[in-house]
């Protein structure tokens, strides 16, 4: 194989601000070069002039419809031929499918990271536009070389919409591992970091902080539909909660140091959307802060009960809010979780060690699909 071979990392959408794993990853890429590949660009921190965009005007919007319809679009054909990738990685199954047809048309192996929503929400989908997502998940599970997935979870479920279990393995995101940050006087008691939608359970946590018999200092990072709606909550149930809007890497990590504890209460969404495995809470923990959540999706992979964090069942308020009552008034018991935590992200979810791993997983797929 040549030296630094090249993986096209495909987002169709490239790239909302909330994905900071998908550039964490490829980023700490060592003897695999990333090239960033993506059918539209978003306008967000994470945004880059390097990016490669098939589609990058609204008069691109026809071509755009033919790739999400048919799956074939000879712009990203011309596109993947140009960038001669050794092999195509593209985040979540919807967006695996739509790459999926012109990798195999030119002989490019692909790799699937499945990250949630993709196999619990979208192929659930009622009516033609479920009919419609079942079939291309179908054919990307088939025509992809190996699906990953961010959790055991996650795993189970993309074997259940019908991927092959041979082809499926857990492989943890990862994310960076700072120095051991210096202590920092704390603004707030309890950071929540996340999209405000059903999934995330921001409305668990206001009615867990208005159970207090204080009045904890909480600090809301993210935007979403329920944003509105959870502010009118916030001031319905007399919580001191300050609503930031949506920040970036290096102002989530600045919030992060100045709390005492990353909240993360998830819960399935009415329609099925789950997590995968919160970003935030690994980025949370590698900083040594504790972490209350919640016995949902990945997150038990991440967060042990009583040794790196505090978890309840989802959906439950009357144990999120006990838990949190447990660890604002026991700061001994916040810094002995946190060092776990951090502890536990340096050995099992540091991103240079599991990108470490991926890049094996890339050379055996490509070792077993010689270049043309």
């Amino acid at each position: 194989m040549p030296a630094e071979p090249r993986v096209a990392i495909w987002r169709s959408a490239m790239l909302g601000g909330s994905e900071t794993f998908v550039r964490n990853q490829a980023d700490a890429l060592s003897r695999w070069r990333p090239v960033y590949v993506g059918a539209t660009k978003v306008e967000s921190a994470l945004a880059r002039d390097s990016d490669l965009i098939a589609y990058p005007s609204p008069a691109d919007r026809n071509a755009f419809l033919r790739l999400r319809l048919t799956g074939t679009s000879p712009r990203l054909r011309d596109l993947l031929t140009e960038v001669s990738p050794r092999l195509v990685h593209a985040h979540f199954g919807g967006d695996g499918w739509l790459v999926s047809g012109e990798a195999r048309r030119l002989g490019i192996p692909l790799i699937v990271t499945a990250h949630g929503h993709d196999v619990t929400r979208q192929p659930a989908s009622g009516g033609a536009h479920g009919v419609r997502y079942r079939r291309n998940l179908r054919a990307v599970f088939v025509r992809a070389s190996v699906i990953l997935a961010v959790s055991e979870v996650i795993r189970s479920k993309a074997i259940g919409w019908g991927a092959d279990p041979a082809k499926v393995r857990v492989h943890y995101m990862g994310v960076p591992i700072p120095p051991a940050p210096p202590p920092v006087a704390k603004q707030w008691d309890v950071a929540f970091m996340g999209r405000f939608i059903e999934k995330k359970g921001a409305d668990d946590l206001l009615a867990a902080l208005a159970a207090q018999r204080t009045s904890p200092r909480a600090v809301f990072a993210g935007s979403g539909p329920l944003l509105p709606g959870m502010r009118a909550y916030a001031r319905e149930l007399g919580v001191d909660a300050t609503f930031l809007g949506v920040q970036t890497p290096g102002e989530v990590r600045q919030i992060l140091l100045g709390s005492r504890l990353l909240a993360a209460p998830s819960r399935t969404a009415k329609d099925g959307d789950t997590e995968g495995l919160p970003t935030t809470v690994m980025e949370a923990a590698a900083l040594g802060l504790p972490v209350l959540a919640t016995r949902h999706s990945g997150i038990p992979e991440a967060v042990a009960d009583g040794e790196t964090g505090l978890l309840s069942a989802e959906g439950d308020r009357r144990g999120l809010a006990a838990n949190l009552s447990r660890l604002l008034a026991d700061e001994s018991l916040r810094d002995r979780l946190g060092r776990q935590g951090r502890a536990l992200m340096v050995a099992k979810f540091d991103v240079l060690a599991q990108t470490a791993r991926l890049e094996q997983i890339y050379d055996e797929v490509a070792a077993a699909h010689p270049a043309r």
